[in-house]
């Protein structure tokens, strides 16, 4: 928590606006992507499902592989407000998706599929796959896409490591990808590797809790330094990756 903390001031005293940006690419995500607050038809119905979700009680087995725990029983309504990404940062995910039009998306960590929901929106035509380790959240997050009829999203429940040659032979080419279902550095850098094979120029990889703790950090520092990576964007919460040609090796930090 500390160094949370201590990261979050960092960033707020370095962060910068629209007027600190000189790159016209990153001057046109930022004002009409990232700061944009237009709402999306789709938004209400997946609020309506977290809502339902923060008055559930129930208590529920979790399978927690992203930080190194095993087994242990929560409730439905604490996983929504500890581990669902807040309504701001959800629908930045449908705006990042909906702007580069991403057809073929992967996501590491489903939880109760909210976010995966966003991800899903833009396109009925695009091919979302996501992967849960736990089962009994799996299962959840199964019945909200039914509830919301999304046919283009499939669910694989299992150990990342172990399916994750399978869900790349699905999609050969990642559009988008969202790493939000290990916060360890190892782990991280080793998904990111296997899916950087699969980048295309215009791909983001989008990575959550990039300053949760000190592995992660390293992570991202690592990640921003990689060669195929030319452009990155810190949010605090959010690390947005870009593999853009033609333009010069950048790192931004933004307030959001």
């Amino acid at each position: 928590m500390l160094f949370t903390v201590g990261k979050y001031l960092k960033y707020h005293l370095k962060a910068g606006t629209v007027h600190d940006v000189h790159s016209p690419f990153v001057y046109d995500l930022l004002n009409n992507v990232i700061k944009d607050k237009t709402p999306f038809y789709g938004f209400d119905l997946v609020e309506s499902l977290r809502s339902k979700h923060q008055l559930d009680r129930k208590i529920i087995n979790i399978t927690d592989l992203g930080t190194g725990k095993k087994e242990r029983k929560e409730r439905i309504c604490d996983i929504v407000n500890k581990a669902v990404k807040p309504k701001k940062y959800s629908h930045l995910l449908f705006r990042l998706a909906n702007r580069f039009q991403s057809e073929n998306i992967l996501e590491f960590g489903t939880s109760l599929g909210l976010t995966t929901l966003y991800l899903s929106l833009p396109r009925k035509d695009s091919k979302v796959i996501t992967i849960e380790g736990s089962p009994e959240i799996s299962e959840i997050a199964k019945e909200n896409f039914r509830r919301l009829k999304r046919n283009n999203i499939e669910l694989i429940t299992g150990e990342f490591d172990k399916v994750l040659p399978e869900v790349l032979q699905k999609l050969s080419r990642l559009d988008l990808v969202y790493f939000d279902g290990n916060h360890r550095k190892e782990p991280t850098l080793s998904y990111f590797e296997k899916c950087l094979n699969h980048a295309t120029e215009d791909s983001i990889f989008i990575f959550d809790d990039i300053h949760w703790s000190q592995e992660m950090n390293e992570a991202w520092n690592i990640i921003k330094e990689n060669s195929s990576v030319t452009l990155t964007i810190d949010l605090f919460q959010l690390g947005l990756v870009f593999f853009r040609k033609g333009i010069p090796k950048q790192h931004f930090t933004l307030r959001f």
